[in-house]
């Protein structure tokens, strides 16, 4: 058996899954095992945990990603190690990932080194099938929308409006835009359409957000495919298409529960993408994990400007919890690239240079750390800069970053939990347990009152440091659509470049004198906000020149490999 192998497999020590549930106050009755190291939660466990127990929320985010990766969920398992390790009884809670990525250009979505969650291959392939189950509940309603023209179109549904697609959770830039209904009169109606990866699916945005199996059905009933010939509305209930979608998501609901190495219980559950949705785990898994420890620790898609807002405005709007702390991860390479003089990319080799001492470029780059430090702080959360330490890095550099922590008064700690697990992230867990002594004046960035526009300004301003909005003629069409819809009520997500503040993925650092531009406004009625897209968003990525799969497959016994 080679060592990936090795590390793939759930390793003897690794606690049964019942006394992982136990620790974190969930007994045998809530739950349903799969197999060996993993079990679903019975939604009963949201009456049955103590009401009266609320643990500490912390969010880790991170300064604008780069190819290289800065280890949030490295980042985020350490820490609840690492908050173990200091004695606190603590539960996290994350995405699953989707296999479209996994297969494509990262590998396992499970973290990494000693921070890593077990069962890795379950967690970083199918888990309990959740994924699967989006995927049908969304093609089921893309079947019946099509099935509904075929047969006489009684509700006038107009097909240019439509735009609900199919989805599927692989990376396949073929099926981006397809032409379907082709061949004989009884194929169905011939129509332009696509597909997009299942994370990508607003079905995957309602799993995440819904509080209840009722609130589930409620929601995917309210999800508008398209329009009628003059104007209205067409939903999943016009369809009489939610009740099976429900269906089908009866157990993708129950979270799943898994472990790290240091037997942290782990909540997985829900995968929405980080740039097309909201980008968080589920507000059902939270609610759970909030009562099942002392702290909870979460992971937001993306830098702080993505994920962390989203975090903020949409998913503790829809959850009632309130966050306690913030996390924002730093690495040295990452400054540097950020500060625009290094070229770096996907596949790419790492230019030499990149790993010489220079806390100047830290310097530079750390415009980008102080304004995701800022973005962090808008929210009134005090906030906590974690350097994930690599051995290349330099005493000097990370030196750095702290004086520029120290500069925004803010907490800072190196951790090294890659290579030793909880007991590299003692620092940083006594950080972040310091600043949840804090007094968090936890508020949003707007109001459920403000305008669409007010809103996206907000954000656009604020946030990503823009000058301003420049909505398209169709967007404004759009937007308007959305407000005689009655959702102007809705928070709102911005799709744009999450390698950047800004819209345009070239421009590293903190730019500013820039506008936001507006091409496209959708409502995500089931999901709740209204959807806005700045730029070119693929929402079905593709794959790369060698992914990931060609290196995957199983040995002679039966073992996974080359999925890391």
């Amino acid at each position: 058996m080679t060592a990936s192998t090795q590390s793939l497999a759930l390793p003897a020590a690794a606690r049964p899954i019942g006394d992982v549930a136990a620790e974190a106050g969930i007994g045998p009755e809530l739950l349903e095992p799969y197999g060996q190291g993993v079990a679903k939660i019975r939604l009963e466990a949201l009456d049955a945990l103590p009401q009266d127990r609320r643990a500490r929320y912390v969010v880790v985010s991170a300064i604008t990603p780069t190819p290289l990766g800065e280890g949030k969920t490295v980042t985020t398992i350490g820490l609840g190690d690492g908050l173990r390790r200091i004695g606190r009884r603590a539960v996290i809670s994350l995405r699953q990932g989707s296999m479209g990525p996994t297969f494509g250009v990262k590998g396992g979505a499970a973290g990494g080194g000693r921070s890593t969650l077990i069962p890795f291959d379950r967690v970083a392939l199918h888990l309990t099938g959740d994924m699967h189950a989006v995927t049908a509940a969304h093609n089921l309603l893309s079947a019946m929308v099509d099935n509904h023209l075929f047969h006489g179109n009684a509700l006038n549904l107009d097909p240019a409006t439509i735009s609900w697609r199919r989805v599927l959770d692989v990376n396949d830039r073929a099926l981006r835009n397809v032409v379907i209904g082709l061949g004989a009169a009884q194929d169905g109606v011939p129509r332009q359409s696509g597909f997009d990866i299942t994370a990508a699916s607003e079905v995957m945005a309602v799993l995440a957000l819904s509080t209840s199996l009722r609130d589930l059905r409620c929601r995917l009933g309210r999800i508008v495919v398209g329009h009628t010939r003059d104007g209205k509305m067409v939903t999943a209930d016009d369809l009489h298409a939610a009740g099976a979608m429900t269906v089908l998501l009866l157990e993708a609901i129950k979270p799943n529960l898994v472990q790290t190495l240091e037997s942290t219980p782990t909540i997985v559950h829900a995968g929405p993408f980080g740039n097309i949705a909201h980008g968080n785990s589920s507000v059902i898994g939270d609610l759970i994990g909030s009562r099942a420890g002392d702290y909870l620790v979460t992971e937001a898609g993306f830098g702080a400007d993505m994920g962390a807002e989203r975090f903020f405005d949409i998913k503790c709007r829809v959850s009632g919890l309130r966050p306690d702390a913030a996390v924002v991860v730093a690495t040295v390479r990452a400054l540097k690239a950020h500060s625009g003089k290094h070229r770096i990319g996907a596949g790419r080799s790492l230019p030499a240079q990149l790993f010489a001492e220079n806390p100047g470029e830290v310097e530079v780059g750390g415009a980008n750390l102080r304004k995701q430090v800022e973005n962090c702080r808008l929210f009134g959360v005090p906030v906590v800069v974690a350097i994930n330490a690599h051995p290349e890095d330099h005493p000097s550099e990370h030196a750095a970053i702290r004086r520029i922590a120290e500069e925004l008064g803010v907490r800072c700690a190196v951790h090294t939990s890659y290579a030793d697990g909880g007991e590299g992230a003692v620092e940083l867990a006594g950080a972040v347990a310091a600043a949840c002594d804090e007094t968090s004046d936890f508020r949003m960035l707007y109001t459920d009152g403000a305008s669409l526009e007010e809103k996206v300004a907000a954000v656009a301003t604020r946030v990503y440091g823009a000058d301003g909005v420049a909505y398209d003629s169709a967007a404004v069409r759009q937007l308007r659509q959305c407000e005689r819809d009655g959702f102007g009520g809705f928070p709102v997500c911005i799709a744009k470049t999450q390698l950047s503040l800004s819209s345009d993925p070239k421009l590293k650092g903190a730019p500013t004198g820039w506008t936001l531009p507006i091409r496209e406004v959708r409502t995500a009625a089931g999901a709740g906000f209204v959807y806005l897209r700045s730029g070119e968003m693929r929402t079905m990525p593709g794959l790369p020149s060698a992914p990931v799969a060609e290196h995957v497959d199983i040995d002679e016994s039966g073992n996974i490999v080359g999925l890391f």
